[in-house]
């Protein structure tokens, strides 16, 4: 049977721990999404959190019903950094560029956690909070329900999928980061015309561009579409 989670108040801390600290779910996120940070996926357990915080392991089990729920928790945590003090400026187009790259700028900012919980569905009042602001962003703009969700399906599983793609890169050991991002200048670059005619004419724009992220130009093309749509 599962262990049952008591609210907030019952479990807090009545002193601190030996490191000086209260304990909340918030700070134990923070800690979690620090040691993501520090030491990857692998390096996230009860035991090393409950270290980190100056507290026993048996503690993370009063505030989160399992690791799993730590990760969800996460993913909130991230999805609420996304939406922290934006506001909408009535330019529907404006305002959902301006969520997609916030949402991919929060999950980038922690790439380890990303790969963790970029393709979860939490339930969780931030993500629903954003859902809700993007959904809203679209039926304002007079889009119909029936593509209000379509679009809205294609901008949160683009915004999300390149946050994965984006962020494995990011948490690749810096050697073999800087060996790929070295491939398009050492062999594209180098593909003789008689051979390769198209990467060969293009390989100055290759080497300048393939290393940044598409995410932006991606998700240009898909506001543009949307745009073409409600216009015509």
């Amino acid at each position: 049977m599962a262990k049952r989670v008591v609210d907030e108040a019952s479990r807090r801390r009545r002193r601190p721990t030996k490191h000086g600290q209260v304990l909340t779910h918030r700070l134990m996120v923070e800690t979690a999404l620090r040691m993501l940070r520090e030491h990857g996926a692998a390096g996230l357990t009860a035991r090393r959190l409950g270290h980190a915080l100056g507290a026993d392991a048996s503690t993370v089990y009063r505030y989160f019903r399992g690791m799993d729920d730590l990760i969800l928790a996460i993913a909130d945590e991230l999805y609420g950094h996304a939406m922290a003090g934006w506001t909408a400026t009535g330019d529907w187009r404006a305002d959902l560029r301006d969520l997609g790259l916030r949402i991919h700028h929060a999950y980038l900012a922690h790439p380890q956690a990303a790969l963790l919980t970029a393709s979860r569905v939490t339930g969780r009042p931030n993500e629903v909070a954003g859902d809700e602001t993007i959904l809203g962003v679209l039926r304002g703009a007079g889009f119909p329900d029936d593509d209000a969700v379509r679009i809205y399906h294609a901008f949160i599983d683009q915004s999300l999928a390149f946050a994965i793609l984006d962020a494995a890169t990011l948490a690749l050991p810096k050697a073999a980061r800087e060996a790929d991002e070295e491939v398009w200048r050492d062999t594209y670059a180098r593909l003789p015309a008689a051979t390769h005619p198209h990467i060969a004419a293009t390989a100055p724009l290759l080497v300048a561009h393939m290393n940044d992220s598409a995410y932006p130009t991606a998700l240009d093309m898909l506001l543009s579409s949307a745009s073409a749509q409600l216009s015509g």
